[in-house]
């Protein structure tokens, strides 16, 4: 095993690096040479690409295997088609960077102490005070990339980080992509005000360029190409052309339906297609694990989450039910569905898994997917998922909260209620029979409430979440 010391002198750029290599590599070479001869006999199959595309804000409803007929994703549906849906999948989190930091290192938010985006609020006018989060992912967490290179992948990063302290991007800066793993970097964020007329304001497009070229560039190791999208979060802005011919389409006056948003998801749709259609071209398309998710759902005033309720900054359905597919020719059943639910660390250990990736599992709170994709899990179910969001936020219609799905019931803990006895303290719906949590079951379910409210709780303990406190009135 080569020393860490010696290991981050190897990666050193330039002639210095090159030259330390070349030394390292006589000196080894003698050594390992016995060694080699046998291993060239056994040697392991290349583990599959992976391109993993993350949408920004995108509810459940938005795309067209769901039922939607206004929102046109036909690559989407495509790709759902050849693979695998899941209808309950979960972000980590209801807003972007704590679902983020869980998908690239495994780990829960409230675990993490990254619960909320970055740089999150304060909110010194509320009666609760929101604790002090991190402010970044902190370069000891051992992230997805990291790990994928200790089997021979390049990684690459297409788009939005929102990683780091600041929004602001500085190659190499601590916190930033290239020290999480990535080797090959396009750093993107969303429009500002005076970009929001100009052709791809989003960045769609340009994404998907840098993306194809580093596919194209990779196509002869295993590589990873992480798409992460700004679609369709806020500003919202296309070119009038496509808003308009959203507007004539039927449906359009429904609240669920956005023109300009029903523009930004085509174009994104097409640059996925695009990036199909490459690995097709290399003929990578069968040794490639395709993704698509989204970070949480979109945002209540903007597009309705139906059939859900709430949306973006909550933890009803419609701010933490998102899409999720996943494609694995040879692997994955064309057209499967599974109505498991998952969550986005789960991610983290599926891919894992499917790549050969050894991994500590004690550091990680997802549970792999590899036996369902296979058809290798029968019936079998997971455990309970949990979520934390110690926060108030402008975008939410819901009080700071805290969430937990145990099969068919859902519970929601309100943090207010809890500390203040401003109202309920807990809240329960059965998912199989209301979906959209119109009915709070707590009431004729003490036992069921209480037991679930005391496995939350329990999970916080566990994972050393950091809890709100009651503000000190001031005289």
């Amino acid at each position: 095993m080569i020393p860490s010391f010696l290991r981050h002198s190897l990666a050193r750029p330039g002639a210095a690096g090159f030259l330390i290599r070349s030394i390292v590599a006589c000196l080894l070479l003698g050594a390992a040479a016995p060694a080699m001869v046998k291993a060239a006999t056994t040697q392991s199959p290349r583990p599959p690409n992976v391109v993993l595309i993350l949408a920004d804000d995108m509810g459940w409803n938005q795309v067209g295997y769901h039922g939607s007929t206004f929102y046109e994703t036909p690559h989407l549906d495509r790709l759902a088609a050849q693979g695998m849906q899941f209808r309950q999948a979960y972000s980590a989190a209801p807003i972007c960077s704590p679902t983020r930091a869980a998908l690239m290192t495994g780990r829960a938010p409230a675990r993490l102490h990254l619960t909320d985006y970055i740089p999150g609020r304060a909110w010194e006018d509320k009666p609760l005070v929101t604790p002090q989060m991190q402010q970044g992912l902190p370069l000891a967490e051992v992230t997805l990339p990291e790990l994928l290179r200790t089997r021979g992948y390049t990684s690459g990063l297409f788009g939005k980080w929102h990683l780091a302290a600041t929004y602001d991007y500085a190659p190499g800066r601590p916190m930033d992509p290239e020290s999480q793993g990535f080797d090959v970097v396009y750093h993107t964020n969303k429009p500002d005000e005076e970009n929001l007329t100009k052709p791809d304001a989003h960045n769609a497009v340009a994404i998907t360029d840098q993306a194809i070229a580093f596919i194209r560039q990779q196509r002869d190791r295993p590589f990873f190409c992480y798409v992460a999208h700004n679609v369709v979060h806020r500003p919202l802005t296309e070119s009038p052309e496509q808003i308009e011919k959203y507007r004539r389409k039927a449906g359009a006056q429904l609240p669920e339906n956005v023109p300009v948003m029903g523009a930004m998801i085509e174009r994104m749709d097409t640059g996925i297609g695009r990036l199909l259609a490459t690995l097709a071209e290399l003929g990578l398309e069968e040794s490639t694990v395709v993704v698509f998710a989204s970070d949480n759902g979109n945002v209540i005033a903007d597009q309705s989450q139906a059939p859900f309720r709430g949306g973006k900054a909550t933890l009803w359905e419609g701010g933490i039910r998102v899409p999720l597919l996943i494609r694995w020719p040879g692997h994955v059943a064309p057209g499967s569905r599974s109505e498991l639910p998952v969550i986005t660390h789960d991610l983290f250990s599926t891919l894992l898994d499917l790549t050969g990736t050894e991994l500590d599992q004690r550091r990680v709170d997802g549970t792999s997917l590899l036996p369902w994709l296979t058809g290798q899990a029968g019936h079998s179910t997971r455990g309970p998922l949990f979520w934390h969001y110690p926060h108030y936020h402008h975008l939410g219609d819901m009080r700071p909260a805290g969430a937990m799905r145990d099969g068919r019931f859902k519970l929601i803990e309100w943090y207010e209620g809890a500390l203040l006895g401003r109202g309920p303290v807990a809240s329960l719906f059965d998912l199989e029979q209301d979906p959209g949590e119109t009915r709070d079951l707590a009431a004729a379910q003490p036992e069921r409430t209480q037991a679930m409210l005391a496995q939350l709780r329990q999970w916080r303990r566990d994972v050393d979440a950091q809890e709100m406190s009651v503000r000190e009135r001031r005289p």
